[in-house]
């Protein structure tokens, strides 16, 4: 079996998979990490969510085969610490969901927020704010409809990033 190679939230893995296994089963399955959430598999709910050098992604879309040893995979788990956050403490973004008091069931959430981060990065680097057209464009899944605090706490948490 090939050995894949990445970076996950800041430390170098190797995992012996073929290369077809999509990341969320390496993650989840092999390496432990169970922020990501499964919901369909094919790209739709998002409730996967997590981030490839930076930017969003859903792993169960993606071949661990197509990452590479400079790949960056940060999940729900490793997102406090791309603030510079100290053991125990939380990512800003995760503060404002608390706050707000967002989650219901909370399988969702994880994704939601990796996504919230990425959207609050990618206006950043256009040099503006978050617009009620950019949280339109959010198409993450909620089935509990928390929707209206999950806009309030982007837009909250993106005041502390």
């Amino acid at each position: 079996m090939p050995a894949q190679t990445f970076r996950l939230n800041g430390e170098d893995v190797t995992v012996d998979v073929e290369d077809d296994v999509r990341v969320l089963w390496v993650l989840r399955d092999l390496l432990g990490v169970v922020g990501p959430k499964y919901g369909c598999g094919i790209n739709v709910c998002k409730a996967c969510t997590s981030h490839v050098n930076g930017r969003a992604f859903n792993p169960c879309a993606v071949r661990v085969g197509d990452l590479g040893p400079d790949d960056e995979v940060t999940t729900i788990e490793g997102l406090p610490a791309t603030v510079g956050a100290a053991d125990g403490e939380l990512h800003p973004m995760q503060e404002a969901w608390l706050e707000r008091d967002v989650a219901q069931c909370g399988y969702c959430q994880p994704g939601q927020i990796m996504a919230a981060v990425a959207l609050v990065r990618k206006v950043r680097r256009e040099g503006r704010t978050i617009t009620d057209a950019d949280l339109d464009g959010i198409r993450n899944i909620c089935r509990c409809g928390t929707y209206t605090r999950i806009r309030e706490a982007i837009v909250e948490g993106e005041s502390r990033m």
